[in-house]
């Protein structure tokens, strides 16, 4: 019997209404082959589905369940929010609660203005910068993501130091003209960039710790490169923490790697698993924000009441509960690790990547992943088959290669065990490919 039937019809009824099938394009399982398993409920590490199977949950909506799904305080203060009214287009104290949190625990933020989504926060944080500095142009590095902003849509041209051109139907080559494309761990190309166009770049845009290649850290002495060369040059740098920030540590990436950026852009934990963004920095730079300042944002569900409530108590769960760092960073190591020792007993060539709760693991030839050109060389067709072998075992890990999988304080001792033999379990199906 098909164990995802009910899920197999789902799909083709939303495939006739909804463009894919999904709103949003990896949630198609594009990048695995087969069809996108429907969810139907979650809890803690588990996530369960409309044909009633139930697996342990590494993608956690992407990283906001840090504390897992359906954590009981946070769905307490989300229901005692919504019976107060789902939302206001006004002014509340929450607002200032949370935005209060956020500075307390990310030093470099002064000021802080809430909006509804990841890729909000980031669009509002380059237009300040070029409004701040007078410029027009970004610079962000390849196989960095930062939502689906015009300005983000990029690919690279015949070299690093080349204007971007756009890999989008419908974003104007004007628009794709104004980014500038480097290379993530590679300082030179950054340098190249601005003794090309230094006094034209408004600011250098970047994931600290990339997440959407994959897992990649920053090579030693990288993030503070970028801080140097921006501050000779008079621009701004931007950290996109929206899945680092309170991931990797209570304070971020920046905090974790001791650099403090102007700007930094947030989302998922911010408002445990609801739809919220924000971005913050330096207060000069933020007053130039409207109404205070000429640059516009605005937004009428930018600090909703009900994702307000859900972050407020996540954040302070975390911030009150510092040894959830600790416990995440045991499993994820443990994780890891074993997953790495298996591909080497079975003869798989792998790297896993881990900074934190964060970690991706790459079918490759290659002994570490450096750079989105690393990270494509991978074989993304064997990633497609562990996918799937995991999946039967009831394991749901990210439908691409280049994605992160997320550890959450719900995964006890109990569940990265299953998750290790589970694993071993798939690693033995595709040895047998090799062998």
């Amino acid at each position: 019997m098909n164990q995802y039937c009910r899920s197999e019809a789902a799909f083709e009824k939303a495939r006739k209404i909804i463009p894919g099938g999904v709103n949003s394009p990896v949630r198609a399982f594009k990048g695995v082959g087969g069809i996108p398993v429907y969810f139907s409920k979650a809890n803690g590490a588990f996530l369960t589905d409309i044909d009633g199977n139930t697996y342990i949950d590494f993608v956690g909506s992407w990283g906001p369940m840090i504390l897992g799904h359906a954590f009981p305080s946070v769905i307490e203060q989300i229901v005692k929010a919504a019976q107060s009214g789902t939302s206001f287009g006004a002014p509340t104290e929450a607002e200032t609660e949370l935005a209060e949190l956020i500075i307390s625990m990310i030093p470099s933020i002064e000021m802080v203005r809430l909006v509804s989504s990841g890729t909000e926060a980031t669009m509002s944080a380059i237009r300040l910068a070029r409004g701040y500095t007078g410029r027009d142009l970004i610079v962000k590095f390849e196989g960095c993501y930062h939502g689906h902003g015009d300005s983000f849509l990029i690919a690279a041209g015949s070299g690093a130091a080349t204007l971007g051109v756009p890999n989008s139907p419908g974003v104007p080559e004007s628009v794709a003209s104004c980014t500038l494309l480097a290379k993530y761990n590679d300082i030179g190309s950054v340098k190249s960039l601005f003794a090309e166009h230094g006094n034209k770049i408004a600011a250098i845009i970047v994931e600290p710790v990339a997440g959407n290649m994959g897992v990649v850290a920053p090579a030693d002495g990288f993030l503070q490169a970028l801080r140097e060369i921006t501050i000779d040059n008079g621009s701004l740098l931007i950290f996109d923490e929206v899945m680092t920030g309170f991931r990797v540590s209570s304070g971020g990436a920046q905090m974790l790697y001791g650099i403090e950026p102007d700007l930094t852009t947030l989302g998922k934990i911010v408002g445990g698993g609801m739809p919220i963004g924000a971005y913050g920095g330096k207060k000069e730079i933020m007053s130039m924000i409207s109404p205070s300042g000429p640059v516009y944002q605005a937004g009428t569900l930018s600090g909703n009441p009900v994702a307000v409530a859900a972050g407020i108590e996540t954040l302070k769960t975390i911030k009150n509960n510092p040894e959830i760092y600790l416990k995440l960073e045991k499993n994820a190591d443990r994780l890891a690790q074993s997953i790495i020792k298996s591909c080497k007993s079975l003869g798989i060539p792998a790297v896993c990547n881990r900074v934190g709760s964060m970690m991706t693991l790459f079918f490759t030839e290659n002994n570490q992943i450096l750079s989105y050109d690393d990270a494509k060389q991978c074989d993304t067709a064997r990633y497609a088959r562990y996918f799937h072998a995991m999946l039967k075992e009831g394991i749901y890990l990210p439908p691409s290669q280049f994605e992160a999988w997320f550890i959450s304080a719900a995964h006890n001792d109990t569940e990265i065990d299953n998750a290790i033999d589970k694993n071993d379990a798939a690693l033995s199906i595709l040895s047998k490919e090799i062998k």
